[in-house]
């Protein structure tokens, strides 16, 4: 069911030219996860900030993951706000100013390789790292209110391949969405049901892939006070076609799962991915759940 809401409170010309890489040279993916918080890594109820100023950039396992979860990979990273279709870009200032550094246990570290024009950063008092700041961006033209932060490494930025955001190509990023003010709730919540059990079960991963087809790992969690209650969010879910991914993990051997219109997909070879069409923000608030039922 819907979640009541409660919570405190001229496009850049200089995107940073790359030449193409070479196929080998490129990841198959991107591993870890990101996600925004405010400056002290405190997560905000449903993504939903009060101001732009107040958006951090965080990284990490992620919220809730289990001890063994993998991080971002070591290395410089660049990053970008734009619409949810990564159509019109957001951030103001040259890309070379957005970048960060993740040290081997994929934890932010500091924005030094961005040099004078660096953005401000906070401390993450869970994981001791850093969080950065998105801000200078202009408002979303996203009639949903929707904002999107992308994540890349900044050796895999490349403006020649097809399909590129502003040089930032979606199957080598990390993507999170979040709103400035704009209350309307549109999120996709997955649940994992465990036979003998009447909650569902905490710090399993759903990997959700967002309409341009970048990723992000999100975590099921219990934090009633960001109204999080046994489920993997994916917040502030644009309009379209969204793709949740599923595998066999500790604790769940996958049996079935049920998407929001109510269909079951049985696993096959331990994998499940399940389509999400998010309607218009406008149409008002929905939550869309997909149901993971483990074997064992």
């Amino acid at each position: 069911m819907l979640r009541k809401l409660t919570f405190l409170a001229v496009i850049s010309a200089a995107a940073l030219m790359l030449p193409s890489l070479p196929a080998s040279a490129a990841p198959a993916s991107l591993s870890g996860a990101i996600f925004t918080t405010d400056s002290s890594g405190v997560p905000v109820n449903l993504n939903i900030y009060q101001a732009k100023e107040d958006v951090y950039l965080n990284g990490g396992p992620g919220i809730n993951a289990p001890d063994d979860a993998a991080g971002l990979p070591e290395g410089t990273y660049s990053f970008m706000v734009t619409d949810p279709s990564g159509k019109t870009l957001l951030s103001t200032d040259a890309v070379t100013c957005r970048q960060f550094t993740v040290d081997a246990s994929g934890v932010i570290q500091g924005v030094a390789p961005s040099g004078a024009c660096a953005h401000a950063t906070g401390s993450d008092g869970e994981d001791g790292g850093a969080t950065v700041q998105l801000f200078p961006y202009l408002d979303t033209p996203n009639n949903g209110g929707v904002y999107k932060v992308w994540v890349t490494p900044t050796s895999q930025l490349n403006c020649n391949t097809a399909g590129n955001k502003y040089c930032f190509v979606p199957r080598y990023s990390k993507t999170d969405n979040f709103k400035v003010r704009d209350t309307r709730i549109v999120e996709i919540d997955t649940r994992f049901w465990k036979p003998g059990v009447s909650e569902p079960v905490d710090g399993m991963l759903a990997m959700w892939t967002d309409t341009n087809g970048a990723t992000n790992a999100k975590y099921s969690e219990y934090n009633p006070a960001i109204l999080a209650f046994h489920e993997a969010h994916v917040e502030a879910a644009e309009q379209g076609r969204h793709l949740i991914r599923l595998t066999d993990q500790a604790n769940c051997a996958i049996d079935h799962v049920t998407g929001p219109d109510g269909s079951s997909v049985k696993a096959t070879g331990g994998k499940v991915t399940v389509s999400v069409e998010v309607a218009d923000h406008n149409l008002g608030d929905r939550t869309y759940f997909v149901d993971v039922y483990c074997a064992g």
